[in-house]
Parts: structure tokens; sequence; C-alpha cells
């Protein structure tokens, strides 16, 4: 055997050794999800919208509901165990207005729960720091204490979570953060294809689609509305809403809120049974902040603010902290000093 025939076997044996790794560790619902996903999306466009545009666009804005909370379950290392093919399966922006690895880079941020809550160094907090909010203009004022109740943030947090998050974002691309520029140049590429499939092959005008991912991000709303408060205690300050119901399929069993939290390494389908293993223990360490079903938080919190816009406890003294762009909003910093506010409490997730 000539030493090119071994060198062709060595790497044919490493080929397969390699595709071997990859299906041991497949996470096969989570792939029947993201077939289901796409299959709606493409049926919706493709066959729904000539007879019943309306309506194909309401499935469509739900398959990219359903797609961003399959992005979230890549970003976390799901289904399988190569982070580049896990962003390959999701790089279809469905959504639009967020590149898939700066949605990765901010809600792993998020994932700090020792910051939970933090106005600057929680990248998905809506408090504002006292300084941030006397500086506000009456306008914005009036705008984020209306998105503090749940309809708000259906109808408004979309927008208002878009126009921070794109206003910052040149900001570092000038200061060439890392990661930014190459996450930009990706979305780009998948907004090209995306374009070529909604106009082209479709036929749905831009307007219709940008109206669908706006409402795909305000079903993702129903969700965050609620997802986080402020709780000197971190496990404390991480929901559990118990009855998903259609809203538990669309978010991946995100309505366990605190197991995902605790366990994010766990994968959506697991979630439901390690919840039920241990029920009381899970209510009574996020201090009994559960609600039995998102009717429930509609009831309570539809045309009443769930908690005031300024952060109760941190970043409330007079000090401005440097501000270099926010994430989801107008805010943000490097993690720094607090001001005014108390030490913080340890928080780590579970060994999984």
């Amino acid at each position: 055997m000539t030493r090119f025939s071994l060198v062709c076997q060595e790497a044919l044996c490493g080929f397969r050794g390699q595709k071997m790794r990859i299906m041991k560790h497949l996470e096969w619902p989570t792939l029947a999800m993201l077939a289901a996903c796409y299959g709606l999306w493409f049926v919706s466009g493709l066959v729904v919208w000539p007879q019943f545009p309306l309506l194909a666009l309401v499935l469509m804005a739900l398959a990219a509901a359903l797609h961003s909370s399959l992005q979230h379950e890549a970003l976390h290392g799901h289904p399988t165990r190569d982070a580049a093919l896990n962003e390959l399966l999701v790089s279809l922006p469905l959504g639009v207005f967020y590149p898939y690895r700066r949605f990765r880079q901010m809600h792993l941020a998020h994932h700090n729960d020792e910051r939970l809550t933090d106005p600057y160094d929680d990248p998905e907090s809506w408090y504002r720091s006292a300084v941030t909010w006397r500086r506000l203009g009456a306008p914005l004022r009036f705008l984020l204490t209306l998105n503090n109740t749940l309809a708000g943030r259906l109808i408004l947090g979309p927008g208002l979570m878009v126009a921070g998050f794109l206003a910052t974002e040149p900001g570092r691309l000038r200061r060439g953060e890392r990661g930014v520029r190459r996450a930009w140049l990706n979305h780009a590429a998948g907004l090209a294809v995306l374009a070529v499939i909604v106009v082209g092959a479709m036929g749905i005008h831009p307007l219709a689609w940008l109206a669908v991912a706006y409402a795909g991000l305000s079903v993702i709303a129903i969700r965050t509305f609620c997802e986080h408060r402020w709780e000197r205690d971190p496990d404390g300050r991480t929901v559990i809403v118990e009855k998903g119901g259609v809203f538990g399929l669309l978010f991946l069993n995100n309505n366990l809120h605190l197991v995902h939290h605790k366990r994010p390494r766990a994968p959506w389908y697991q979630l439901p049974a390690l919840y039920r293993q241990d029920r009381a223990a899970w209510q009574r360490r996020n201090g009994g902040y559960v609600f039995s079903s998102y009717w429930a938080i509609f009831r309570a919190f539809a045309f009443r603010a769930k908690e005031p816009v300024v952060h109760p406890e941190w970043r409330t003294g007079e000090t401005v902290v440097p501000v270099h762009g926010g994430s989801f909003h107008p805010a943000g910093a490097p993690t720094g000093p607090q001001i005014g506010c108390n030490a913080v409490v340890p928080a780590k997730p579970d060994q999984d």
C-alpha cells in the first residue's frame, strides 16, 4: 500500500469517526422541531400565502417566534456538540432584526445571574438607572412606562428593542469590538438569501415581511415580560410559569425559566421532567415567583405595570456610568463598579 493510500485511508477513518460522534450526540427532538419550524414557514409562504395571505402571515410570525427559540437552543449547544453546525442550522434569519452571533454574545452575558436585571451589565434588562431615567425626555419616559404593561410590551416592546439595538451597533463597529463585524457580515448574507426566498419565490412584499418579524418578536415578548424581576437573591429573579400550553411549545419550555438558568446545558425537552422531579424545591428556590399560566400573567398585567422602570436598588447614585452602547435597548456599559447598590450575591448554575 502506497503512502498516498495510507493517508487517504486515515482521512476516511477520521471523517467516519467524526460523523459517528456527531450522530451519537444528535438531539432528535430539536432536529424535529427545526424541521417543523422551517416546514411551517415554507408551506405558509409558498402554499398558504397565494390563497389566504393574512393567515399565511400569522403562521409565519409564529414560525419566526419558534425560530427565535431554536436559536436560543443553538447558542446553548444544541442540537449537536458542534457550535458551527448549530449556527448553520438556525442561520436563516427569519426574525430579520438580530444577527445570530450578536444574540449569542448578549444572551450568554445575560446568563451571569449575579448581575441579572442590572441596567448596565445585563443586556436583556428593561430596568433603567436613576441617572438615565432623569435624563430621558417625557415622551420616552411615557413609552417606557407603557412598555411595563403587557399590552405595551407586545405593541411597543419590539420597536423599542430594535431601535435601541440598531442605534448602538454602529458605535461597536467603529470601535472594532470583537465579533461584531463578522456577526453583521454573516447576517447580511443570510438576509440576502431570505430576500430571494421571501420576495422572489414567495412574492411577499418586504414591508409585509417586516411586519411578520415584528409580530414574531411580540410573541416572544409574552415569554420575556415576566421572565425576570429584581430580588436580592439571584435565584428569586427568575420566573416559573407552570403551564406553558401552546406558548410552552413555541418557547421550547422556557416558561420554566429558572430551571433553564440553573441547568443551561439541559435541552428544552428535559426541562419539564427536571421541574417535576422537585417542584416544591424549585418554587422555594425562586421565592415563589411563580405563575400558573401565561393567562394568569395576562390577567394580572395586561394594562397594569408589572414594576417601575427605574431599578429599585442598583445604579441609584448620582455618578454617571460611561455608556458605550447598549444591547436590546439604549442603555449599557461594560461591567464595572456598582453605584448605590448592595454587594453582589454569588450565583452559579447547577452542575449538569
